[in-house]
């Protein structure tokens, strides 16, 4: 313990830090426990300079981050919180998105942006087809909006250990780790539940009482946790947590009603509108030192058929935009068109890429399909 004359203002954020984490606001209970460590009082300075911002909340904002970014570089460390050993690294993570100058708005942007400005507790279940843009979206709103988001890919074997925390072995010490839930609810951060729906649904109830916007009690520690203003969860998932019937997304799980009924609002997120997918993929081609708007605009429309053609049930495949942006970085490695869709549709099985690729030739003038492929396709006429 410190001596009383030893611990300054900075040394007190420093300990404060170290042990509840960086975040926007810190509890009464969170402050006084370091000063009681310490054997000291309510410090004044916290009193005269009015970081009081809600009820047993106080603001440290403006007096952390010049102090942790001076100890970004600093080696990792133990601290002790609550009678408990917790191996830290300083907690000086930045947790904001970098903000990718490349992004589009589209889709459900908007209405992800205003629920995380609003700073409420309200979670939010965006599901759609792959490569759409639902994690970046997120992603990006944060980035905007400067707010911390803590990202979990679940799987199947995602339990609570992996979510709340759990002990670990460490240098023969048996110490507790927070789990990223914990975290961000103690950060008053944006929890991203990325592929939701690979989840075990009994493993991970542990969440129920967290998406009804009431604190946790940490079995584990004894440790009740109230989650920080601006706390939320956002969870992203191809299906609608009812399993894929089509086995188009093999491993996704029917997830329990009770926890999906936990969700206010579930958004509906879309491939973009020709004009928006022709947007992004101007901004990666310039990226990358290309300028080919009219390659760019033979690709968007060749997407739209072949979505519209899925739709109806004409084909089994999808081109994504994801998909597309592939494409262009393949063309800007190889510089042919036919190279760079070839084998960015190699992916798919046989027939369907001979068919995408007979397609694409239709709507570009400028290309034309190998002998080889041109043999597969009159090989499937034949068939029929």
């Amino acid at each position: 313990t410190m001596k009383k004359s030893d611990l300054n203002r900075d040394q007190f954020i420093s300990e404060l830090v170290g042990n509840f984490g960086e975040k926007a606001t810190y509890s009464t209970k969170e402050i006084r426990t370091i000063y009681e460590a310490n054997d000291l009082g309510w410090p004044a300075w916290l009193t005269n300079d009015d970081h009081r911002v809600g009820r047993g909340q106080y603001s440290l904002e403006a007096v952390v981050t010049p102090i942790t970014a001076a100890k970004q570089s600093a080696p990792a460390q133990t601290v002790s919180a609550n009678s408990l050993s917790i191996q830290t690294s300083g907690f000086t993570e930045n947790l904001i998105p970098q903000k990718d100058d490349l992004f589009v708005p589209f889709g459900n942007f908007k209405t992800v942006r205003d629920i995380i400005k609003s700073r409420m507790f309200y979670p939010i279940f965006i599901t759609g087809l792959s490569g759409n843009g639902k994690t970046y979206m997120v992603e990006q709103a944060c980035a905007a909006l400067k707010r911390e988001v803590i990202r979990v890919n679940f799987t199947v074997e995602t339990d609570e250990d992996d979510l709340i925390g759990g002990f670990r072995l460490v240098d023969g010490e048996t110490k507790f780790f927070k789990g990223p839930l914990i975290k961000a609810m103690e950060r008053g951060a944006v929890l991203l539940a990325d592929e939701i729906d690979l989840a075990n649904p009994a493993k991970v109830m542990c969440m129920q009482s967290i998406l009804e916007g009431s604190g946790y009690f940490i079995k584990k520690t004894g440790e009740f946790i109230q989650p920080a203003p601006g706390f939320t969860v956002i969870a992203t998932a191809n299906t609608k947590g009812k399993g894929s019937d089509d086995g188009r997304f093999i491993g996704t799980n029917i997830l329990n009603e009770a926890f999906l009924e936990r969700y206010p609002i579930t958004c509906e997120q879309q491939y973009p509108s020709v004009s928006i997918e022709k947007r992004i993929l101007d901004k990666v081609a310039v990226s990358l030192g290309q300028d080919d708007d009219e390659f760019i605009g033979k690709l968007v429309d060749w997407a739209d058929i072949i979505r519209k053609t899925f739709m109806d049930g004409g084909v089994d495949e999808i081109i994504s935009t994801r998909r597309l942006v592939h494409i262009i970085k393949a063309y800007s490695i190889f510089n042919d068109r036919m190279t760079a869709i070839t084998m960015c549709t190699n992916r798919f099985d046989e027939e369907t890429k001979v068919a995408f690729l007979d397609l694409y030739t239709k709507l570009d003038a400028t290309v034309e399909l190998s002998e080889e492929t041109s043999d597969e396709i009159m090989d499937k006429i034949n068939e029929i």
